[in-house]
């Protein structure tokens, strides 16, 4: 019993309080992990440490992580999971809005990646994996912003896993198609130039939210995402989904055009 005790990885979920979060912190919970998760919204899970944070905030993210390792002594984990979408017209989003997305999307990841990095490095190694989205490798019209935020996670995955290889610590993204958690509902969604557009701001969200009603549950995600964050090597992309894993592969395969078009036929008309 000893012995599991101090074995057990240490894991650190960003907005983990609800949808995919939530389900891939008790995931981990039930896989032997002691978590901790990080978000805006007070929470108590059996099994699961709440400590309140916003990682868009690099003091509260810094001190979160440094309370963490005050009780621990390390932290094996770290998804990056915390994120928030945006609908609507690029010409009509505010670019504070964007911002702000950006702020919580990518820089989020940012905040808290590099608050565990140095811990991770002395300790000989670590696993930091980014919730992305399948949006990155096929960007979704009038759902710019977060497709561009995921883009960028994507990115700095990939140059973030060579930088630190050297320390033992790997680096992975998954990107998951449509889910069906709370994130539909909390999408901040920007009406504005509809008419102008012809109705295809509207149109476009509700095909995106039926797709996402009609999704893969979070439970199913939250088991892939831990199988990831548990795995002794990992490759830098994951594809959630059959589905998805052929979308990403045609959007390398074609060309650029023919994916956007086809894209355009499904979202933007």
């Amino acid at each position: 019993m000893l012995w599991v005790l101090i074995m057990a990885k240490v894991a650190v979920v960003t907005g983990g309080s609800s949808g995919i979060g939530l389900e891939t912190a008790k995931c981990l919970a039930r896989r032997g992990c002691r978590v901790y998760e990080l978000s805006r919204r007070d929470s108590d899970v059996p099994g699961i440490v709440h400590i309140s944070a916003d990682v868009s905030d690099e003091t509260s993210v810094n001190a979160a992580v440094n309370e963490i390792l005050r009780r621990e002594g390390r932290i094996d984990i770290l998804i990056n999971n915390a994120g928030f979408g945006i609908s609507g017209a690029v010409e009509f989003t505010e670019t504070a809005d964007a911002r702000a997305l950006m702020d919580v999307n990518f820089f989020g990841v940012v905040n808290a990646t590099r608050a565990v990095l140095g811990p991770m490095r002395e300790k000989g190694g670590g696993r930091i994996l980014n919730l992305s989205s399948v949006a990155a490798t096929v960007p979704i019209p009038f759902q710019s912003y977060y497709s561009v935020s995921k883009a960028a996670i994507n990115s700095f995955t990939m140059a973030l896993a060579n930088e630190v290889a050297p320390f033992g610590i790997s680096v992975c993204a998954v990107m998951p198609g449509d889910i069906r958690t709370g994130f539909t509902r909390a999408r901040v969604k920007r009406h504005e130039g509809d008419d102008i557009y012809g109705g295809r701001i509207a149109r476009s969200v509700a095909v995106m939210e039926k797709d996402e009603m009609e999704g893969l549950p979070p439970e199913k995600a939250a088991e892939f995402i831990c199988r990831i964050a548990l795995k002794e090597k990992v490759k830098p992309l994951y594809a959630i989904g059959l589905k998805y894993k052929f979308f990403v592969w045609l959007s390398g395969v074609l060309p650029p055009g023919l994916v956007n078009k086809i894209v355009g036929s499904l979202y933007a008309k």
